[in-house]
Formats: structure tokens, C-alpha cells, sequence
């Protein structure tokens, strides 16, 4: 059996798109998914990088391309009522439901719980009665599986997506989703089939294209 982390951050609409989608790229294979919720922003600012909803000629055309995209690939999604927003909130009521064994993951209930919150319905993700009805939902999963619940403003649950951010800048993430297996990152929703083709053993992974592709020089940088 393969592990296969999945970083995320649920106000990405490409990261609710892989979450949809990621069952069917992994059918026939024996792998364990670890989702782990990450600050997308965090990210962001250690690469000096603008997220697509925050460059204004980009923006609109980020909006049509996941709707096509979720059209396309049968997906039910539905932009929120504004975009981008503060999905810290969020990210920490999800690892509110982490177990002890595993503090910085969420199960994949909680994960599609947290992406439905979004993208489902067209409503205000920082809706504080709908942030209200969500955290009712996530302790009564807790009770029904006898787990511990903390509080989402504790310190031992910002320790955790601290711990997660922490993580994905090792490793060299610079957004989300991103997918690592064998220590090797797939990113973005578009990266689905590659994962695909790596775990069916494509020749092309062994080649050494992999590996040259990180090696290709500089031509110019801009300061």
C-alpha cells in the first residue's frame, strides 16, 4: 500500500475539484490518503507569489475556467457568494476533528464537509450562522466516533495548521492541491492523470525526465 498526502486548503476551487475527482484517478490502486489542511495564503507569500483570484486580469477567467472545469468533469460546484476570503476558520475546524494518532489530518468526511461549505450552494463561506451549523456537525461526528473534540481557536489546533504550513514549505509546495507520493509532488487538479500515470508505472517516470526537468538552466530572472 502506497501514502499519498494530500495538502489543501478549502478556498481553492481547484482543490475541491481533485478532492471530487481523486477517487476515481486512484481506483485500482491500494493506497492511503493523508488530507492535511494547509494556509494556501502562507504559501503563497513565502514563493512572492499572488493567488489567481487576487491578480485582477486573471481573476474572471479563474472563475469560467472551474466552472467549466467542474461542468466538464461532472462535478457539482458552485462559487461562493464572494471569493477570495479568510478561510482560516475553516482550515481550523477541520483539524478541530484530528485524531491524537494523526493531529494534522482530517478524515475524508470532515475534508468534504469542509470543501461543501464552499462550494456548494453559492453561499457566504464566513457566515458565521453556517460557520455555527458546520461546527455542530463536526462535534457530533466526534461524539458518534467517541474521539476528542478541541476547540477551534485552541492553541493545540493552530499548532497543528501551523505544523501542516510548516510541512508543505519543506517539501517545496507552493500551493494547493498538491499530492505527494514517493516524495514526489503532482500539482493541481490538471496533475491528476500524471498521479495516475506514476502509480500505473509509466516507463516515463524511470527515464529520468523527471529528474532533467529540475535541471534546466536559467535563461534570464527578473528582479
Amino acid at each position: 500500500m502506497r501514502d499519498i498526502t494530500f495538502f489543501y486548503d478549502p478556498i481553492s476551487p481547484y482543490a475541491h475539484l481533485a478532492f471530487e475527482r481523486l477517487p476515481e484517478t486512484l481506483m485500482g490502486h491500494s493506497v492511503a490518503v493523508r488530507y492535511k489542511p494547509v494556509l494556501f495564503a502562507a504559501l503563497l507569500k513565502a514563493n512572492g507569489q499572488l493567488g489567481p483570484a487576487e491578480i485582477p486580469a486573471k481573476r474572471a477567467w479563474t472563475y469560467r475556467q472551474v466552472a467549466w472545469l467542474a461542468h466538464h468533469h461532472g462535478v457539482a460546484l458552485d462559487l461562493p457568494a464572494a471569493h477570495p476570503f479568510n478561510p482560516l476558520p475553516l482550515l481550523r475546524l477541520g483539524l478541530a476533528c484530528a485524531l491524537e494518532d494523526a493531529p494534522g489530518e482530517t478524515n475524508r468526511y470532515v475534508t468534504e464537509q469542509l470543501f461543501h461549505h464552499v462550494w456548494r450552494g453559492g453561499l457566504d463561506a464566513t457566515d458565521p450562522a453556517r460557520l455555527a451549523a458546520l461546527q455542530a456537525r463536526m462535534q457530533d461526528h466526534m461524539v458518534q466516533r467517541e474521539k476528542p473534540w478541541h476547540a477551534p481557536d485552541s492553541e493545540v489546533v493552530k499548532q497543528r495548521l501551523r505544523a501542516n504550513t510548516d510541512e508543505a514549505l519543506a517539501l517545496g509546495l507552493f500551493g494547493v492541491p498538491a499530492m505527494v507520493v514517493d516524495g514526489r509532488v503532482f500539482w493541481g487538479f490538471d496533475a491528476l492523470p500524471m498521479l495516475r500515470a506514476y502509480l500505473d508505472g509509466d516507463a516515463w517516470f524511470q527515464g529520468g525526465a523527471w529528474e532533467a526537468a529540475a535541471s534546466t538552466p536559467e535563461g534570464v530572472k527578473r528582479r
